[in-house]
């Protein structure tokens, strides 16, 4: 058996957790928990040996999220909603969708979003723009 083996198989039930997918909400937090810590000593330093560890973690995590908890669609006039809430504007305060009437027609069903609408909010909101479709 060679060294690199040999380490690997004494160190292997304390390493495995951390490269295993979570089989449950317990597993996943305690993999969140990990990568909390491990992302202290990493920092923002991409070279650091822990680094690559701590991205598949990471992806661990985001496959669990996508597979348990997955994100409700929500229609382009919610979207538009909920963004104008956030950013505190009234209808008033999107002259890229055009005139206040046409807001309004647009917020109540009778219009839907054009391409030129929908390129125009997703750069004043650097969202992207699938999220209006």
């Amino acid at each position: 058996m060679s060294a690199l083996i040999k380490q690997a198989s004494e160190h292997w039930r304390y390493v495995a957790p951390l490269l295993s997918k979570p089989a449950n909400e317990e597993d996943y937090d305690a993999l969140v928990e990990a990568l909390d810590e491990l992302l202290v000593i990493v920092g923002d330093d991409e070279d650091h040996s822990l680094a690559s560890l701590a991205a598949h973690m990471g992806d661990l995590l985001e496959a669990y999220d996508e597979s348990h908890r997955p994100m409700p669609r929500a229609s382009a006039v919610e979207v538009l909603r909920y963004l104008m809430q956030e950013h505190g504007l009234t209808q008033a305060e999107l002259p890229e969708i055009g005139a206040q009437s046409v807001i309004s027609e647009i917020l109540g069903g009778k219009r839907k979003l054009n391409v030129r609408h929908i390129r125009a909010l997703s750069e004043r909101f650097g969202v992207p723009a699938d999220v209006f479709f």
